[in-house]
């Protein structure tokens, strides 16, 4: 299954994924990017690749000047005020708003997150264990776990009233050319700033590079269902923070500095069975991606 041709829409283009992925399907598809578009300059470096930009309001179900008729459509449009009225209309809400829009679409896929875990520990998290609220420990995030949770319902709700096949992808930490969160550890080593990990150590997590997240989408597409299918999403090597914080350090010659604490979220280490099952494996080496990041962020910086 080759993504050709097709028309798709991908929502919160502006994000730190979704533009570097609309950016490269828009090299052999038609592709809608949507979002509220506050920044100009994101619209200008989209448009410059080929991406036709369309603004919309999913919580207030703005959306009509998409394309009904799109083939595929990938959400990662998200919500994070601190908001609990704006962030659950945004999440929840605006799910439903695109898959009633898109109710004819081949296969619709919804970018969800591990967020939505109820933090375990160390156990491999498993698509059907327990979800709850592991990011009300970060008081700038407190309603993006809810409001995941949120959004997955409104998405089997999607798929099941209009009949619309589904894919909801839980997401673990995306990086690459266009940022993430390694990138931000990158700059606090830079400025000399304790990168935070949880007591209980080490913070364990799944790295997936933007070039493995676009190579998955025909697969996750493929695997879209009514009920709706739902799979961890993520690079097949767990690594830690303090890992990739210390091979970060060994490519710039830096030193991170950690600080131990409850006040952080702990590891989300994944059981990838069911992603093997639909995807394989992922192709980009996590110090690879590392490595790319850093030379795209602070080639000065790079040894050798």
């Amino acid at each position: 299954m080759a993504l050709e041709g097709s028309k798709i829409v991908v929502t919160g283009v502006t994000g730190q994924v979704a533009e570097p992925v609309a950016k490269l399907l828009a090299r052999d598809n038609e592709v809608y990017g949507a979002a509220r578009f506050n920044d100009e300059e994101s619209r200008e470096r989209l448009e410059a690749a080929g991406v036709k930009c369309v603004k919309i309001d999913l919580a207030a179900g703005d959306v009509a000047g998409l394309p009904a008729d799109a083939d595929y459509v990938v959400n990662f449009a998200v919500a994070k005020s601190g908001d609990w009225d704006a962030d659950l209309d945004g999440n929840a809400g605006g799910v439903l708003w695109l898959m009633d829009h898109h109710r004819s679409a081949r296969a619709f896929l919804h970018c969800s997150s591990t967020a939505v875990y109820q933090p375990a520990g160390h156990k491999l998290l498993k698509e059907t264990d327990a979800l709850g609220d592991n990011h009300r420990v970060w008081s700038f995030l407190e309603t993006y776990s809810i409001c995941k949770v949120a959004a997955e319902g409104a998405a089997r709700w999607g798929a099941a009233r209009y009949k619309l096949p589904t894919t909801i992808a839980r997401l673990s930490v995306p990086y690459g050319e266009n940022g993430g969160w390694p990138a931000i550890h990158l700059e606090m080593m830079i400025s000399g700033v304790p990168v935070q990990v949880h007591s209980d150590a080490p913070s364990v997590y799944h790295p997936i590079h933007e070039t493995d997240i676009v190579a998955s989408l025909p697969k996750l597409f493929r695997a879209a269902s009514t009920p709706a299918t739902v799979v961890n999403w993520g690079g097949s090597e767990a690594v830690s923070i303090e890992e990739w914080c210390t091979y970060l350090g060994e490519l710039t010659g830096l030193q991170p500095e950690f600080e131990q604490t409850d006040a952080t979220i702990s590891s989300v280490a994944l059981d990838l069975t069911r992603m093997h099952e639909i995807l394989g494996t992922t192709d980009v080496h996590w110090k690879d991606g590392m490595r790319r990041m850093v030379e795209k962020f602070h080639p000065e910086l790079l040894k050798g």
